[in-house]
């Protein structure tokens, strides 16, 4: 009975300190969650945790006892994670279009915990995060059928805000109709001009009349309304069930392939402290032969890889372009400060727009 008291009072004794430290490190988890919101960073970052687990296990030297203590690290892990949600559940992050479409998926798929707010234009989202009326925006960069969405590029380039995340959300097209219809029953396909070409095969073999709506959500909401069984919409799941329709066939597109690039804006300026990093930076250069090679070279020589060099005219002078520059590399590093240094003495303006963990493909909940 004393050796039991004796574990007892040791339990006890442990217990109250891990009780201390307990607080103390959800209150520096509370520094994190806020940390977060101001960069526009995920909650969950499989890396970091990963680091974590491995750095602290490596620490418990009595095998037995390793796995036990991973698993109370996960745990840990899992509860910071759910204390951050429910810090972040204020967290405003802006998109344009409205509920369903793909801008809506994006957002509460990266910030799931967060309310997202629409707004009707890629410029009003910018402009909120700007004002402080949100925390971050969530806006499309690049489509792989459409190309650069040059009005949010260009914002980027002309505005105060950092790139803290891309993210990529893979188009899918499904045919939507009211609960109860049949494939036979339906006559007419509605949906945004771009996913009706998207589909366009399938559509002509079913021989299908298309109309022209604003966005997919809203050809998928006017579906919904209307009630009619010889109507359907051409959307993705969420917006299914969203708006309570029928899935009549998934993935009617015809490529696969078809996938957006969206962006995360922010106020604050994320600095990743790891090599497997990208950023996304802007520069103009001085009107002189040999000079936009230079500044190519630079990038390179300095070991960073250049994953893609697009030019767009400023607006500000006939034939006057700037250049947006997508990279891999630690910019914080020796290398990473070295190129900036030398980038300065051949371009005539640079910008670096944020440095960010590699890019994530946003997959269906």
């Amino acid at each position: 009975m004393d050796k039991l008291n004796e574990a007892r009072k040791i339990i006890d004794r442990v217990d109250g300190e891990m009780a201390k430290l307990f607080c103390e490190r959800m209150r520096a988890v509370g520094m994190v969650a806020e940390a977060k919101r101001e960069l526009g960073l995920q909650i969950f970052d499989p890396i970091r945790e990963k680091e974590v687990v491995l750095k602290n296990s490596a620490r418990v030297e009595d095998e037995d006892l390793k796995s036990y203590y991973v698993d109370y690290l996960n745990s840990n892990m899992a509860i910071s994670r759910a204390y951050q949600s429910r810090l972040l559940e204020g967290m405003k992050v802006a998109y344009s279009g409205v509920n369903g479409a793909f801008g809506h998926i994006a957002a509460t798929r990266i910030f799931p915990d967060a309310r997202a707010v629409a707004y009707p234009d890629f410029l009003a989202a910018y402009d909120a995060v700007e004002s402080g009326e949100c925390d971050c925006a969530v806006l499309p960069i690049e489509n792989s059928y459409a190309g650069d969405v040059t009005q949010v590029v260009d914002r980027a380039f002309e505005g105060s805000l950092y790139v803290n995340g891309i993210y990529d959300l893979e188009i899918v097209q499904n045919l939507l109709a009211v609960p109860g219809t049949a494939m036979s029953d339906i006559k007419e396909v509605i949906s945004h001009p771009q996913a009706l070409s998207q589909c366009a095969n399938y559509l002509r073999e079913k021989g299908f009349k298309t109309t022209a709506a604003t966005n997919t959500a809203i050809a998928a909401s006017r579906v919904a309304e209307s009630g009619r069984h010889d109507v359907a919409a051409v959307a993705s799941l969420e917006t299914a069930r969203l708006y309570g329709l029928q899935v009549m066939e998934k993935h009617i597109n015809e490529s696969s392939n078809n996938t957006t690039r969206f962006a995360v804006f922010s106020r604050v300026e994320n600095k990743p402290n790891g090599e497997e990093n990208q950023f996304v930076m802007f520069f103009t250069v001085k009107h002189e032969a040999g000079s936009l090679g230079k500044a190519v070279s630079v990038i390179g020589e300095n070991g960073f890889n250049l994953r893609c060099l697009k030019s767009r005219p400023t607006k500000n002078a006939n034939w006057e372009y700037y250049f947006y520059v997508e990279g891999e590399g630690n910019l914080s590093g020796e290398s990473g400060q070295k190129m900036l240094r030398e980038l300065k003495e051949n371009c005539s303006f640079l910008k670096i727009a944020g440095a960010f963990d590699r890019e994530k493909l946003l997959k269906e909940e």
